[in-house]
C-alpha cells in the first residue's frame, strides 16, 4: 500500500519571556547609523505603553558549544537601548521579563538584516487618518503630538491632510498625487472647489503646488491687503467670512475668500469714520478706499494747530521719553539688543509717534468752508486728510474787504489802490484841501518809477546768490504751501504734474508714503501765515534752507512719457538727474502681475526671467499660458531687483547688465506632452513621517 507523502511544514521560532539582565547586545546587528525616533524618545513610548514588538535573541555558548544562559540580540538593537536607558534610570527592574523571538538556525546578521528589510513602512496616508483617529476618540492635538514626539503644528498638518476631499486623497494613495501637491489643497476646505481644481489640473500644463495654491486663491483677499487689515481678521471672521490658511508655507496670515464680506465690511467702516470726522463741522468729506495720488493738487491746504496736551498726556509722554532714553543709555555700544529691550523700544516709539502725530485743530470759520479726504493707509490704518478748501470755496479778495471795513487783506491790492503812498491813501479820494506833498503820483509816473526800482532790484539781486536763493525759495514755497503767488515780487511759478493714466498703487507706493511724509513735516515747521514766511526763511541756517528749496523743487520733476507729449529732451534730462542723485528704483518698485508682467508680451516676461534669474529658469515657463506664466514670473522676480529699461539708472549697474539675453521667441503651438502629476515633486517627506510610526520602534 503506496505512503502518502506529508507537505513540509514550517516550524516557527519559540517565544519566551527573559529577564532584562540576561540579554547582551550582539555584533550581529546590521543597523550602524542612528535613523527615525531616538532611543531616548523610544523609551519614553515603551514607558508609556509596553514594548510592542519583541526582541530576536540567539542562546550564547561557550567554547564547548554550551549554552551559558546569555541571549545575544541581533534584531532589535534600538528596542534593546532603550529598554537599558529605563534600567538605568531605575524606571524598570534588571529582572524584569523581555519578550523575545529565540532563533538557533541560520546567520545572526541575515535575521538583523530581514527584520529591518522586510518591514514595510506605513503610507503617510495611513498616519494622517490615525491621527485624524485618535482626535475623534477624544484625544486633544496637544496629547497626540506628546503621545509621538512631535510638534502640536505637525498634528495640525497631518489632521489637514486627512481633512482632505476623499476623491483626492484616493489619488495620493495610488501615486497619483505628490505630498507636496495634496498640501497646496489644504489651503481651501471647500471639497467641491478642491475637486474643481483637480479636474483643472488635468488640463493645465503647470501642476505644481504653487499653480495649486493660486487656484485655489484666486480672486481672495491676502490678509497683507490693506482692506484686511483695516477691518481686522477677527471682525471679519464674526461677521461669517472663511479665512483660508496655508500650514505648510508661510502664508501672511492667508486670504480672506468671501471678498464681498470684506468690501462691505470696508464700506460700512468707512462710513462711520467719515460721519465722526463730518461732525466735526467741515463742509464736505470725501470717502474712499484709495485715492489717486495728487487728489490734492489745486486745493489749499489749511495750517492748524497740534492739540495742546493735557498735564496727564504730558506727565505719560515725559515718563515714556525717560525709559526710553535710559534704555538707550544702557545698552549704547552694544552690538545686538536683548530681545525684550528691542521689543519694549520699539513699543516706546510707537507709543511716542502717537503723541507727535496727533490730530491739528483748525480755525472753525476755516472749517466750514473746507473739508476732508478718508481713506486707507498702505499699513490699514485710517487716513484722515484734513483742512482742504477747493478754490470755489475761497473766499473772495472783495468778500474780505467787505467784512474788513473796505480794507484788502491776504496780500491782494485793491483796483484803486494809491500807488504813491502804496496803499494809505486810495487814487483819486485825493481833495484840494490836503497839503500838496501829500498829493497822489499818478499811474504813469507811478510805473515808470517802479519800473526803474525794478532794474534795481534785478541788479542788486544778482550780485547777492544768498539773498537771490531765498528769494526764489520763498516765492517757490508759497505756491506749494500758501498758494498765494501775489506775496512775492518774483514771477516765478512752479507746476506739478498730475498722473492721468494712474498706475495701480501709486498712492500707496513707497516713494508717495516719503514724499507725503516729508510735506507733511514742513507744513508743521512752516508759519502759519503766509506773511511771516520771509522772516523765518531768513532766520533758518542754510541747511535747513538748502532741504526745504530741495523739497519744493522736486515736487515740480515730470518725467513722464505720454504718447502725445514725447518730449525727448526733457527725458534725456531725466536721465541725468536719475544719475545725479544716484536714484535706484529697485527700492521703490516691484514687478508684479499688476503693475508690468500681465500688460507685456510673454516675451517679454521670458526676456525679465532671463535676465534677472538665467535662462533655465525662463525655460522652465516658457510653456505656460499668459497668465499663469505672468504670475510665476513675479514670484521668480521677487527681490530679484529686476526693473525694465524705463525704470534703470543708466550707468547704475542692474541684474540685466550681468546678462546679455535677446528677446526670445515664444512658439505659439503646444508644445511637450503632459507630465505626470507625480513627475512635478517628489514625496521627499515620506520617508520622515513613516520615521515617526510605531513601527519604528
Amino acid at each position: 500500500m503506496a505512503t502518502a507523502k506529508k507537505k513540509p511544514t514550517i516550524t516557527l521560532s519559540p517565544s519566551r519571556d527573559i529577564p532584562f539582565n540576561q540579554l547582551v547586545l550582539s555584533q550581529s546587528n546590521v543597523r550602524r547609523i542612528k535613523a527615525g525616533v531616538s532611543v531616548e524618545e523610544l523609551a519614553e513610548d515603551i514607558a508609556r505603553r509596553g514594548i510592542l514588538q519583541g526582541l530576536t535573541v540567539r542562546p550564547v555558548v561557550d567554547e564547548n558549544g554550551t549554552e551559558t544562559g546569555m541571549f545575544e540580540v541581533p534584531a532589535g538593537g534600538r528596542r534593546f537601548r532603550a529598554l537599558e536607558l529605563l534600567v538605568k534610570q531605575k524606571r524598570l527592574t534588571k529582572t524584569a521579563p523581555v519578550p523575545c523571538v529565540v532563533r538557533e538556525g541560520g546567520i545572526a546578521e541575515e535575521d538583523s538584516l530581514a527584520e529591518n528589510v522586510q518591514r514595510a513602512p506605513l503610507h503617510p496616508l495611513d498616519q494622517f487618518r490615525a491621527f485624524l483617529t485618535l482626535r475623534e476618540k477624544g484625544q486633544s492635538e496637544e496629547e497626540v503630538a506628546a503621545a509621538f514626539f512631535v510638534s502640536v503644528n505637525v498634528v495640525k498638518q497631518r489632521l489637514k491632510l486627512a481633512s482632505v476631499s476623499p476623491v483626492l486623497l484616493d489619488v495620493y494613495a495610488e501615486d497619483g498625487m505628490t505630498l507636496a501637491q495634496l498640501e497646496a489643497f489644504t489651503v481651501s476646505g471647500d471639497h467641491a472647489r478642491q475637486e474643481q481644481v483637480f479636474e483643472r489640473l488635468k488640463t493645465s500644463y503647470d501642476k505644481s503646488a504653487y499653480a495649486i495654491r493660486r487656484m485655489l486663491t484666486e480672486g481672495a483677499v491676502r490678509a497683507t491687503d490693506k482692506r484686511a487689515q483695516f477691518i481686522g481678521i477677527d471682525a471679519y471672521v464674526e461677521a461669517g467670512g472663511t479665512v483660508l490658511r496655508d500650514l505648510f508655507e508661510g502664508d501672511d496670515g492667508g486670504w480672506l475668500r468671501d471678498v464681498a464680506v470684506v468690501d462691505q465690511m470696508v464700506a460700512d467702516k468707512l462710513k462711520v469714520e467719515a460721519e465722526a470726522i463730518a461732525a466735526e463741522g467741515w463742509k464736505w468729506t470725501e470717502v474712499a478706499p484709495d485715492f489717486a495720488y495728487g487728489h490734492t493738487y489745486g486745493l489749499r491746504r489749511l495750517h492748524g494747530e497740534p492739540a495742546p496736551l493735557t498735564a496727564e498726556e504730558e506727565a505719560t509722554r515725559d515718563a515714556l521719553k525717560a525709559e526710553f532714553d535710559r534704555l538707550i543709555a544702557e545698552h549704547e555700544g552694544t552690538d545686538e539688543l536683548p530681545d525684550d529691550v528691542d521689543a519694549r523700544l520699539g513699543e516706546l516709539e510707537t507709543a511716542l509717534e502717537t503723541f507727535d502725530e496727533r490730530p491739528l485743530s483748525f480755525d472753525p470759520e476755516e472749517i466750514a468752508r473746507a473739508g476732508a479726504f478718508i481713506s486707507i493707509a498702505g499699513d490699514g490704518r485710517l487716513r484722515v486728510e484734513r483742512g482742504y478748501v477747493r478754490s470755489e470755496d475761497e473766499v473772495s479778495v472783495g468778500s474780505v474787504a467787505d467784512a474788513s471795513g473796505g480794507e484788502a487783506t491776504g496780500g491782494e491790492a485793491s483796483a484803486g489802490e494809491d500807488h504813491g503812498s502804496r496803499g494809505d491813501v486810495p487814487a483819486g479820494d485825493a481833495t484840494t484841501e490836503e497839503d500838496e506833498e501829500h498829493s497822489p503820483i499818478s499811474d504813469r509816473l507811478m510805473t515808470e518809477l517802479t519800473a526803474h526800482r525794478t532794474l534795481g532790484l534785478r541788479h542788486a539781486l544778482g550780485e547777492h546768490p544768498d539773498v537771490a536763493f531765498r528769494t526764489a525759495l520763498h516765492a517757490l514755497a508759497l505756491k506749494v504751501f500758501y498758494h498765494y503767488g501775489s506775496d512775492s515780487c518774483l514771477e516765478l511759478d512752479l507746476k506739478t504734474v498730475g498722473f492721468g493714466a494712474q498706475a495701480p498703487g501709486l498712492n500707496d507706493s513707497v516713494s508717495a508714503d516719503a514724499i507725503r511724509a516729508r510735506h507733511e513735516s514742513w507744513t508743521k515747521t512752516l508759519p502759519k501765515d503766509s506773511a511771516e514766511l520771509w522772516d523765518a526763511l531768513g532766520d533758518w541756517d542754510s541747511d535747513s534752507r538748502a532741504a526745504l528749496f530741495a523739497h519744493v523743487v522736486s515736487l515740480s520733476v515730470n518725467a513722464v512719457s505720454e504718447a502725445w507729449n514725447r518730449r525727448p529732451r526733457a527725458l534725456a534730462h531725466a536721465d541725468q538727474l536719475a544719475q545725479a542723485v544716484d536714484l535706484d528704483m529697485a527700492a521703490r518698485w516691484k514687478p508684479t502681475v499688476d503693475a508690468f508682467l500681465g500688460r507685456v508680451t510673454k516675451a517679454r516676461i521670458l526676456k525679465a526671467v532671463a535676465e534677472a534669474k538665467g535662462q533655465r529658469a525662463a525655460d522652465r515657463i516658457a510653456h505656460l499660458k499668459k497668465g499663469d506664466m505672468a504670475t510665476e514670473a513675479t514670484t521668480l522676480l521677487n527681490g530679484a531687483g529686476w526693473l525694465p529699461e524705463p525704470l534703470r539708472t543708466p550707468g547704475r549697474e542692474t541684474v540685466a547688465d550681468m546678462s546679455d539675453v535677446e528677446l526670445p521667441v515664444v512658439e505659439t503651438a503646444e508644445v511637450a506632452d503632459e507630465t505626470a502629476m507625480a513627475d512635478d515633486d517628489g514625496i521627499a517627506d515620506d520617508d520622515d513621517v513613516a520615521a515617526m510610526t510605531i513601527a519604528a520602534q
